[in-house]
């Protein structure tokens, strides 16, 4: 029994092993003259290697939405007493800022006779509608009748033409 850990262990490596020289062989395919594959192999190469990366960065891409999703969903459960705000939020256009995030200027409206927070979550999405970001915004304060005025961010960069919107708001 106390050597099969050290077994599984050497074949774990060894399986590694053969793996790295089966890369490594295959990288320095050459064709029937004797010289390295070029032009169609290569490319073929080139599109196989993107290809398998493409899956990995969609992976990344869902694991941070899913993780802005639930800080927004926890930041919004957080709020005690408060109220349906979405119709006194509103969004400019969405730009990009320096860092090459997306942005969008939020103002709320305070509608109520006292000083309120507002909480508000923004949605950034592709042409298509799909749900690429989201991101909450607090306006904290806001007196009686008056307006602020805030700036929404993604959480990381965004590509092609975005549009956002907003998901929730709550006014307390």
């Amino acid at each position: 029994m106390a050597g099969r850990p050290r077994t599984r262990s050497i074949r774990c490596g060894a399986s590694a092993l053969l793996l790295a020289c089966a890369v490594a062989g295959m990288s320095g395919c050459s064709d029937s003259s004797g010289t390295a594959s070029t032009g169609r192999s290569k490319a073929a190469s080139i599109a196989s290697s993107v290809a398998s990366a493409v899956p990995s960065l969609a992976s990344q891409g869902a694991s941070a939405l899913a993780s802005a999703s639930a800080e927004a969903r926890r930041r919004l459960e957080d709020v005690k007493n408060g109220i349906d705000a979405k119709d006194e939020v509103h969004l400019g256009t969405p730009a990009t800022d320096a860092d090459g995030r997306s942005t969008v200027a939020v103002s709320a409206h305070n509608s109520a006779d006292t000083a309120k927070s507002f909480l508000a979550q923004i949605d950034f999405r592709d042409q298509a509608g799909n749900l690429l970001d989201t991101t909450v915004v607090t306006l904290n304060d806001v007196g009686a009748g008056k307006d602020a005025k805030a700036t929404a961010h993604s959480n990381r960069k965004l590509s092609g033409s975005i549009r956002t919107e907003v998901a929730r708001a709550l006014r307390y």
